[in-house]
C-alpha cells in the first residue's frame, strides 16, 4: 500500500502469476483495510502486470507445496468452524464499501472470480479497453462466495447477475460499461494515470457529505421511495447544521 496525502493506493503485485489469489493475499488486503489512517478518505486499486487478477491461484484448489491446504478441506470442517473460514476470507472484499472511504477499482485485462469479486467490492470500476470480466466459480462446480453477489445484483439486476454467474461468461469493457459494471472504460495506456486523476477529482468533494451522499446511495436499494426521502432530510439537516457549526 502507498500513501499520498488523503489517497491510499492498493497495488496486486503479483504479475507473474496474473495477481491469481490466495488465502495468505486475502489476509494481507484484509490487513490493509484494518491498518488505514483515518486520514485516509479514497483508495485506489489497481494491478501490476497485463491483467488485474485471474482468480484462485491453482494451488488453493490442488494444493500447493509444503501439504498447504486447499477449499476441499473445508468438506472436513464442522460446517460452522468452515463458515467462518470463509468470513474470514471476506473481509479482504467488505472493507471498501465502508462508508467512509470512496473505493476505485482500475481493472486490466482479466478479472477472473474472486478478482472479479475485488472489483465489484469497489465502490466504481473503470477499466481498460481489453478488460475482461469472468464469474467462473460455477465451472468448478463452487458459487461466488467472497461478497460479489450483492454488488452484483445492485448493479445489473438479478436475472442478468443471475446469467452472469450460472454461465461463467466473459463480459467485454464495452459490455460492462453498458450493462452498469464500469463507469468508464479508458484506453490501456492510459489506465493507471487516468484512474489516479479521477480519484482525485473526487476527493476535491467536501468529505461529510460525500460520506453522507454514499450512505444515501448504498442504503437506497433497502429503502422505499417515502423512507428514502426521509434518509435524504435527515442527512441534509445534519450537514446544514454541521455547515453552520451546530
Amino acid at each position: 500500500m502507498r500513501l499520498d496525502g488523503e489517497l491510499a493506493t492498493v497495488v496486486l503485485d503479483k504479475p507473474e502469476r496474473r495477481n491469481a489469489m490466495t488465502p495468505s493475499t486475502w489476509w494481507h488486503l484484509a490487513e490493509i483495510g484494518r491498518a488505514l489512517p483515518g486520514t485516509v478518505r479514497a483508495v485506489l486499486l489497481r494491478a501490476e502486470g497485463p491483467s488485474f487478477c485471474a482468480g484462485l491461484d491453482r494451488s488453493v484448489l490442488i494444493g500447493g507445496e509444503n501439504g498447504a491446504k486447499t477449499l476441499l478441506d473445508l468438506a472436513s470442517a464442522g460446517q460452522t468452524d468452515a463458515e467462518m473460514t470463509i468470513e474470514a476470507f471476506q473481509e479482504a472484499f467488505t472493507w471498501w464499501r465502508r462508508p467512509d472511504l470512496i473505493t476505485v477499482a482500475a481493472v486490466q485485462g482479466h478479472a477472473v472470480g474472486a478478482g472479479f469479486q475485488l472489483a465489484l467490492a469497489c465502490d466504481m470500476r473503470l477499466v481498460s479497453e481489453d478488460a475482461r470480466f469472468a464469474m467462473r466459480e460455477i465451472t468448478l462446480g463452487l458459487v461466488p462466495d467472497l461478497g460479489g453477489t450483492k454488488p452484483l445484483v445492485d448493479l445489473v439486476g438479478p436475472a442478468r447477475a443471475l446469467e452472469i454467474c450460472a454461465t461463467g461468461r466473459w463480459i467485454d469493457a464495452t459490455e460492462a460499461q453498458s450493462v452498469g459494471l464500469a463507469n468508464k472504460v479508458i484506453p490501456n495506456d492510459d489506465l493507471a494515470m487516468d484512474a489516479e486523476v479521477f480519484v482525485r477529482e473526487l476527493l476535491a468533494a467536501d468529505r461529510d457529505a460525500l460520506i453522507e451522499t454514499k450512505a444515501l446511495v448504498q442504503g437506497a436499494a433497502r429503502r422505499d421511495y417515502d423512507d428514502q426521502r426521509a434518509a435524504e432530510r435527515a442527512a441534509q439537516v445534519r450537514r446544514i447544521r454541521a455547515l453552520a457549526g451546530r
